[in-house]
């Protein structure tokens, strides 16, 4: 099956973006396929390259990396980034900045879009 994700929520305020970790990992693991990773809303703040975790806290942004490294898109919807200031490649650590018509299209290439 072909997982879309779409993530909505900003890190270290809710587990979203934890869950979809840890749902993207047991999928691959299954032998799914992750289309891409949309960052949509207060989920553009997981790509922000600025977030400096203390020692002791999981670090979103190392995560994230692990999961590029594996063949996963993620994806920043650019007007979200715009309207929280963090659009450009030094404060967004991201490859690939894009608008809702790729959340579109990665809904249309999954079978299945999952929001957290």
């Amino acid at each position: 099956m072909k997982f879309g994700i779409l993530i909505k929520e900003g890190p270290y305020m809710h587990q979203a973006m934890d869950t979809a970790y840890n749902f993207i990992l047991a999928a691959m693991e299954s032998g799914h396929e992750i289309t891409g990773v949309f960052f949509y809303n207060d989920g553009v703040y997981n790509r922000c390259a600025t977030l400096e975790p203390p020692r002791d806290e999981r670090n979103i942004m190392k995560l994230l990396t692990e999961l590029e490294l594996k063949g996963v898109r993620l994806i920043v919807c650019v007007a979200a980034g715009k309207r929280r200031g963090i659009v450009n490649q030094t404060v967004c650590k991201v490859e690939e900045i894009s608008g809702l018509g790729q959340l579109l299209e990665l809904c249309i290439t999954s079978d299945r879009t999952i929001t957290f």
